[in-house]
């Protein structure tokens, strides 16, 4: 079985929200005209939506459906 630690998913969390929340900032300023709003949104973001990707890695780690095991000896190009 194929598992994800979840410090590495805590990694992929992070990775993602620094992405996520470029693109927050962006729209929200070009929406508001204004940095601190832009900011102000942005902030708040980033702990929901990091929480939420972290509960969805872990959830998504106890589902089987998709998942390809290799095993031993299986000739791999």
């Amino acid at each position: 079985m194929v598992k994800e630690s979840k410090r590495r998913s805590i990694l992929k969390a992070i990775s993602w929200r620094v992405t996520g929340t470029i693109d927050t900032f962006v729209i929200s300023y070009l929406i508001t005209g204004t940095v601190k709003m832009a900011a102000s949104i942005s902030v708040v973001e980033i702990a929901t939506k990091m929480t939420l990707y972290f509960l969805h890695e872990r959830l998504w780690n106890k589902i089987h459906y998709g998942r390809i095991t290799e095993k031993p000896g299986d000739y791999v190009i």
